[in-house]
């Protein structure tokens, strides 16, 4: 019998992350890098980068439903390892990042 390894996080794709953002109650954290964040980002999210996440989760990830965005949602899914390794448990992947966002038509703050 084989076992099938499930991720601690829930994959979810760019439209579900713009349903979640407009209902609210969510964070959505960018883990790109200062310069990444400087050419464009999702409004409100908050910028943390994958270093300082990783340097100090318990202080930047918060409680409660957290959506992790990147470039291409590489680097997310490692905050999301993160953040399941630290115990928070409504962890989200936006699975292409901004470049999948932008590719839709949604908002983008410069």
């Amino acid at each position: 019998m084989t076992s099938e390894l499930k991720d601690p996080f829930e994959r979810i794709d760019v439209d579900t992350v713009k349903a979640m953002l407009d209902k609210g109650d969510v964070t959505l954290i960018d883990v790109r890098e200062p310069q990444e964040w400087g050419q464009g980002r999702i409004p409100n999210a908050k910028l943390v980068p994958l270093m300082t996440l990783m340097s100090n989760p318990r202080e930047v990830v918060p409680e409660g439903h957290v959506i992790f965005q990147c470039a291409e949602g590489i680097r997310s899914a490692l905050a999301c390892e993160v953040a399941a390794a630290i115990g928070r448990k409504h962890i989200y992947n936006m699975e292409g990042g901004i470049k999948a966002w932008e590719a839709k038509g949604y908002p983008v703050e410069k």
